[in-house]
């Protein structure tokens, strides 16, 4: 845990380098003031989704909770929806653009499929039960094994409690 910790300074440089690279070019290539133009309206689009999917994550999870169904999906798919505004509305092309791919639908499953996946991992089995109902599990039944004839002796009779 510690040593995916002691990356996060480095990941977060790596990932300020390319946004401003990618300012850069989008200033070469439409100029200065449609770049900025542009940064500002995907922060403001951002800005009103995360309001818009607070909202309704918040009003998802009520009614699950009222109806007595578990939040879990209702939750997922409404973190997925505020990771993807908070990206958008963070100043960045690159970010905004993940932003952008987190709100289409089919990634949004995607994504809220992982999420769902990385929280039963790390959650025990009760509280993943609870979150998001019980498990699907597969059962893979092999050959039954030969019955053994037991060994020693054999005393019939009943258990009395």
């Amino acid at each position: 845990m510690r040593r995916g910790l002691a990356l996060v300074p480095v990941v977060v440089l790596v990932l300020a380098v390319a946004e401003i690279a990618t300012f850069v070019a989008a200033v070469h290539a439409v100029g200065a003031g449609w770049a900025l133009l542009a940064l500002a309206a995907f922060s403001v689009t951002g800005l009103m989704l995360l309001r818009r999917e607070g909202v309704r994550g918040w009003h998802a999870f009520r009614d699950a909770a009222q109806d007595g169904r578990p939040p879990g999906d209702q939750v997922s798919h409404s973190l997925v929806g505020l990771l993807g505004a908070l990206l958008l509305a963070a100043p960045g092309f690159l970010s905004g653009l993940a932003g952008l791919l987190l709100l289409v639908p089919p990634v949004r499953v995607l994504t809220r499929h992982g999420v769902r996946r990385a929280a039963e991992r790390r959650v025990s089995s009760a509280v993943a039960g609870d979150l998001f109902g019980p498990r699907r599990v597969r059962v893979h039944q092999e050959d039954p094994p030969a019955p053994q004839a037991p060994t020693g002796d054999i005393v019939e009779g009943e258990i009395v409690r």
